[in-house]
């Protein structure tokens, strides 16, 4: 992945992973959205990115790693 890239990894039932695709499409950012449910080499992505932190989302933006949604 490259760093201009944003990566959101979270659940479709989790009100913060809502919030934060949510928030991108109203910014107009592109993102990629992986729902670790259902993709669990995309878990796997997530764990090695969070160093094993299961708190969701997280977003990779630019290289910066954001863990939780609070909104803008």
């Amino acid at each position: 992945m490259s760093d201009d890239k944003v990566e959101i990894f979270g659940q479709d039932l989790c009100p913060y992973t809502s919030g934060a695709r949510e928030d991108f499409r109203r910014r107009k950012i592109k993102f990629d959205y992986v729902n670790v449910l259902e993709d669990p080499a995309g878990l796997e992505r997530m764990l090695k990115i969070t160093n094993g932190r299961r708190n969701i989302p997280v977003i990779v933006e630019a290289g910066k790693i954001t863990i939780g949604f609070g909104g803008s």
